[in-house]
């Protein structure tokens, strides 16, 4: 006599078709995105190291010079 365990359930097979293929979406967007979060933050890390590397090696510009002060009135 054959187990009845072992016998197929196509009922159980298409949930756990369906449950896969939702994984699989989730699986994919939460992949994209960590993957777009992780360009964002190297983006913003080497524009900071950048920019101090930038204002770093540059001279400082010339001094603004103040307007005169009138006298009187």
């Amino acid at each position: 006599m054959r187990n009845p365990w072992l016998k197929k359930n196509p009922m159980l097979s298409m949930w756990l078709s369906g449950a896969n293929a939702v994984a699989g979406a989730a699986r994919g967007r939460a992949a994209a995105e960590g993957r777009r979060q992780t360009a964002m933050a190297t983006a913003a890390m080497t524009k900071a190291a950048t920019d101090a590397w930038l204002a770093a090696l540059t001279p400082p510009g010339p001094a603004r010079k103040r307007p005169a002060r009138r006298r009187g009135k």
